[in-house]
């Protein structure tokens, strides 16, 4: 596990563009194509927006393959869908090809969806490794990453796999990639900032493991590399 901690936000979201940026490139150079997993929310927005500003032609995303780490079960033209959001802040502005973007289709039940995603990331790796090359990742307050959240049946999941989530205090479904498929990737990367997640990162990153109320702790990559990109407030309480 590697900390990059930087003063402000917006040298974090620089770093962690210039790392999936770098990633990509040598990814493709070495097997013709790149895979990642997007997050969702308003963090993981001002990265798509940077890569678009900043990388648009230094890329080729036509090599490039986009999956979700998780999604909201919402019409994809809800303003709460992770699809909706990637898509006006990163695969319009790119125009990356329809062929190349997996959404959780969200019109089936949850239980569905989250079946037919699964079938889809087994089809497209077909008999390799479930493992992508990247999944970018972010820390909610109450240190849930992608829609692994305390206290759900989803954090005892030992099989890689794709699963529907049922908040209890929302009264809403969610569907996510499972800690056993996420910590296949080749990379994974989490974006955090601001002060309101130290605790978070602290609990994480420095307490005894507790995955049920710290299931982000869940994130063990078996051979891959885990990097953390931090600023200076989220960061605030680690020792």
């Amino acid at each position: 596990m590697n900390l990059n901690i930087f003063e402000t936000a917006n040298e974090v979201l620089a770093a962690l563009a210039a790392h999936f940026v770098k990633l990509a490139e040598e990814t493709i150079a070495g097997q013709g194509k790149f895979t990642v997993a997007l997050s969702g929310g308003s963090s993981p927005k001002k990265l798509y927006e940077l890569l678009v500003s900043g990388y648009k032609d230094a890329l080729e995303w036509d090599k490039v393959y986009f999956f979700f780490g998780d999604e909201r079960n919402v019409p994809h033209t809800d303003h709460d869908s992770n699809y909706l959001m990637a898509k006006t802040a990163l695969f319009d502005p790119l125009n990356i090809p329809a062929a190349h973007i997996f959404p959780v289709d969200t019109s089936l039940t949850p239980q569905e969806a989250a079946a037919k995603y699964e079938e889809e990331i087994v089809e497209f790796f077909d008999e390799n490794e479930l493992s992508f090359d990247l999944i970018l990742l972010g820390l909610g307050d109450n240190s849930h990453t992608a829609s692994l959240f305390p206290y759900t049946p989803v954090l005892h999941d030992r099989i890689p796999g794709v699963k529907e989530v049922f908040l209890e205090d929302q009264q809403v479904f969610r569907i996510t990639l499972n800690a056993p498929l996420i910590n296949e990737a080749a990379h994974i990367a989490f974006l955090v900032y601001g002060e309101g997640k130290a605790i978070a990162v602290h609990h994480v990153l420095e307490d005894d493991e507790d995955i049920e109320n710290y299931p982000a702790q869940l994130i063990e990559p078996i051979v891959g590399e885990i990097q953390w990109f931090l600023d200076e407030a989220a960061a605030s309480l680690l020792s």
